[in-house]
């Protein structure tokens, strides 16, 4: 990039009323290795210190919560940080207390939970599309607060993110995902109604938060528009939210390799082998096939 664009980047980055550019890729990546880096460290302190951790992405359809989900449990220790993103709710669990499959997922001691939606499906999509009767929602935004109050008070570090799109950004990526082969299983009925019903979602979405904005679990807006800008500002902000601390660091040592006297391998041709299909693709790359 020239060092042109560079200040009229820095220039509009500076300027309050103007939204920020995207983040130049170079500049991303070094940024977000470094908070990477800094996500295995806080993993390793909620797994030394046993504590619990929940953390919920909530936003409309495309806003990029994925996206960033995807970036925080690159690096770190499946077995420590899991992803939750339930199904529609089986029959028998239709019957259960609305909050009592979420309840099941919560962490124990020395984990860390990624709802990828979550309780609060019944404050959007559930209330947008009719899947709740009024009364169950009212009940639900009476409850919610409750239900994060008994969490907070046991222990457990609860962080909630909205994810905030424009709705020309959101149609945007829909009709990205709609030609690309890759994406089209991440497009559903259920978004494609999301467009038509914008303000329903809207309202929604505004009356969730006079009830759900919370002093100990209060929302958290990620502006998303520009998916770089938002990966960064999320997880700056979650590691920001938690005070972990950096351990000492395992106490490893690579032992000896034990020796293979005495130890003869079998024929290579006792063995079945997967196809070499790297071995033909250089073979043509070097012969100028395609």
């Amino acid at each position: 990039m020239s060092k042109k664009k560079d200040k009229k980047k820095l220039e509009a980055a500076k300027a309050p009323d103007k939204p920020t550019p995207k983040l130049p890729r170079k500049l991303y990546e070094a940024q977000l290795l470094r908070l990477q880096e800094e996500l295995v460290i806080l993993a390793d302190w909620v797994k030394r210190e046993k504590r619990r951790v929940v953390v919920v992405f909530e936003g409309r359809d495309a806003a990029g919560k994925g996206g960033v989900i995807k970036r925080i449990t690159e690096y770190t220790p499946g077995r420590v940080v899991r992803v939750v993103a339930l199904p529609a709710p089986t029959e028998r669990e239709e019957g259960q207390w609305y909050f009592q499959r979420y309840a099941a997922q919560l962490p124990a001691a020395g984990e860390m939970v990624l709802f990828d939606r979550s309780w609060y499906n019944r404050a959007g999509v559930e209330r947008v599309m009719g899947f709740c009767t009024d009364e169950e929602h009212a009940l639900f935004l009476r409850q919610a607060p409750v239900f994060e109050r008994m969490l907070c008070e046991d222990g457990i570090i609860l962080i909630k993110y909205w994810f905030s799109v424009s709705d020309e950004e959101q149609e945007k990526r829909f009709r990205a995902r709609l030609e690309d082969p890759l994406k089209q299983w991440k497009l559903s009925p259920m978004d494609l109604e999301a467009q038509s019903r914008w303000v329903d979602y809207s309202r929604a979405k505004d009356e969730m938060f006079e009830y759900t904005d919370l002093p100990d679990s209060p929302w958290n807006v990620v502006e998303s528009d520009e998916k770089r800008n938002a990966r960064i500002n999320c997880i700056t902000h979650l590691l920001g939210s938690i005070p972990y601390e950096r351990g000492p660091g395992p106490d490893i040592e690579l032992p000896e390799r034990q020796s293979d006297e005495g130890y003869k391998r079998p024929p290579r041709a006792t063995n079945r082998y997967v196809p070499d299909v790297a071995a033909e693709l250089l073979r043509k790359e070097l012969a100028g096939e395609r």
